[in-house]
């Protein structure tokens, strides 16, 4: 069964070129033209990846990726108008997985839809193998990684992360006590055809502190190395 993508897209010239170049790779393609809309057709046909610009009429995309990431891991490709580091980071923040400046060419915009969708497969091909595998699960102290479950536990209490704040956690706890370069980071977690720069490790680990550290100003799980990274400490 060929992929579904839903494109949320109020330009009708650049809908209908996205449309086209989809289908012809194979996609099944749905539109909105508005946030409302897609937030039913999200909720309704759950689509393997949702391409989603920013200046939409009823609901911006801000509002329906905020409202998106509460319900589902669908990955989201935002667009962008404007190469406005503002626009980029609040997006991540919100838990967008990646995004494109307007105007784009065609060939990059197909690049980074492909390189969504192959994570998409290889988490299904994760989830399919779970029958097959031991429960594998991390801990340090009182916090707990379950891999199988994609699930972080604080004093025996799940809290919640978003898709990339969970990437970016276990990456960390994988190497433990290791010096971790931002860049080394951007490329592991987020892939090496990712084009954000390293403000978005700073954003995401400014998140998971807020979350697994007792005191967020004085980290002892995730520290800080000046001019470098960071490193984990269990």
């Amino acid at each position: 069964m060929s992929e579904k993508i839903l494109i949320v897209e109020d330009e009708p010239a650049l809908q209908e070129t996205l449309t086209y170049n989809l289908s012809r790779q194979g996609y099944q393609v749905e539109t909105a033209g508005d946030g409302q809309t897609a937030l039913r057709l999200a909720r309704e046909g759950q689509p393997d990846l949702i391409v989603l610009d920013i200046m939409l009429p009823v609901l911006d995309g801000f509002e329906v990726c905020r409202i998106l990431r509460q319900e589902m891991n669908t990955p989201i490709l935002m667009l962008t108008a404007r190469d406005d580091e503002i626009d980029r980071v609040i997006g991540l923040e919100l838990g967008a997985d990646d995004y494109i400046t307007k105007p784009f060419s065609m060939r990059e915009f197909l690049a980074r839809v492909k390189a969504q969708l192959r994570r998409v497969r290889l988490i299904r091909e994760e989830i399919d193998s779970e029958s097959v595998l031991p429960k594998e699960v991390i801990r340090f102290g009182n916090l707990t990684l379950d891999l199988t479950r994609r699930e972080v536990l604080l004093n025996d209490r799940p809290i919640a992360l978003k898709p990339k704040e969970f990437d970016l956690l276990l990456f960390l706890a994988r190497h433990r006590g290791q010096v971790l370069t931002r860049e080394l980071i951007l490329e592991r977690v987020w892939g090496w055809d990712f084009s954000g720069g390293s403000r978005t490790v700073d954003v995401h680990v400014r998140w998971l502190r807020e979350k697994i550290e007792e005191n967020p100003a004085d980290p002892k799980r995730i520290i800080t190395v000046r001019g470098t990274g960071y490193r984990f400490e269990g």
